[in-house]
């Protein structure tokens, strides 16, 4: 299922402003590691309704794949 292109993209401003505050790192730092992540090419494909999940759960998702690729800070 495709999400409408714009409520996706407030989904991912989202997800990057509570991702940049748990990890206590700029928006832009945030940003950078959430569009080079797994995550988001999930969410962008479509695959398996990742964006119906709530932010604080894709959040979450975020932190444990950074943390199983080493690219904590």
């Amino acid at each position: 299922m495709n999400a409408n292109p714009i409520l996706l993209q407030k989904k991912y401003a989202r997800i990057i402003d509570k991702f940049a505050k748990s990890q206590g790192i700029t928006l832009a730092d945030a940003m950078d590691i959430f569009y080079k992540s797994d995550l988001y090419l999930i969410m962008k494909d479509g695959i398996s309704d990742m964006h119906c999940m709530s932010d604080e759960y894709l959040v979450e998702e975020l932190e444990d794949e950074i943390k199983e690729k080493g690219m904590e800070k």
